[in-house]
């Protein structure tokens, strides 16, 4: 039996997956898994999502896997040169922890509440649908989605394996 390839995300990157191979990243803790799948064209895309904005990126040739107001459009896209179609997508995440607790609500603190909040607003800003999600709380997420069947798998120390 063959192996199933599997295309390995780090953190602020992004990539696709087609043919049956699986894409997968880890140590999502406040970061954003945001995972894209077009089930007629057979493609998985996955960005791993650092931050909200690329407004507080300081430089001009900034990583646009980093934030989840470019990551969405390049990943998107990405996934378009390779033949899917943006009325077929379909999306799922998994992260957007809040890993440490902090006695003031002071907004910059919220960092995985605030990923969580603007990976869904560059979804909803070309009408892709969220199909399932599992983000917040304070443990961290190792999420591999397959791209025949766009089954996510989320893995976690304290509550094992999952399937959304």
């Amino acid at each position: 039996m063959m192996e199933q390839q599997t295309v390995k995300v780090g953190m602020a990157d992004l990539n696709i997956a087609l043919n049956g191979a699986l894409i997968r990243t880890s140590g999502l803790g406040s970061c954003v898994g945001v995972t894209l799948y077009d089930s007629v064209a057979g493609i998985a895309g996955m960005a791993h999502v650092m931050l909200p904005s690329s407004e507080i990126a300081r430089e001009s040739n900034f990583n646009v896997a980093k934030y989840a107001d470019t990551a969405i459009p390049a990943l998107i896209q990405a996934m378009e040169n390779a033949g899917a179609s943006i009325p077929r997508m379909v999306a799922k995440m998994a992260g957007g922890a809040q890993m440490f607790a902090f006695a003031s609500q002071n907004d910059s603190m919220r960092i995985g509440p605030r990923n969580v909040e603007s990976c869904k607003l560059a979804l909803g800003q070309v009408s892709i649908p969220i199909r399932a999600e599992d983000t917040g709380a304070n443990f961290g997420r190792t999420i591999e989605i397959d791209s025949a069947t766009g089954k996510l798998t989320i893995r976690s120390v304290q509550f094992g394996i999952k399937e959304i």
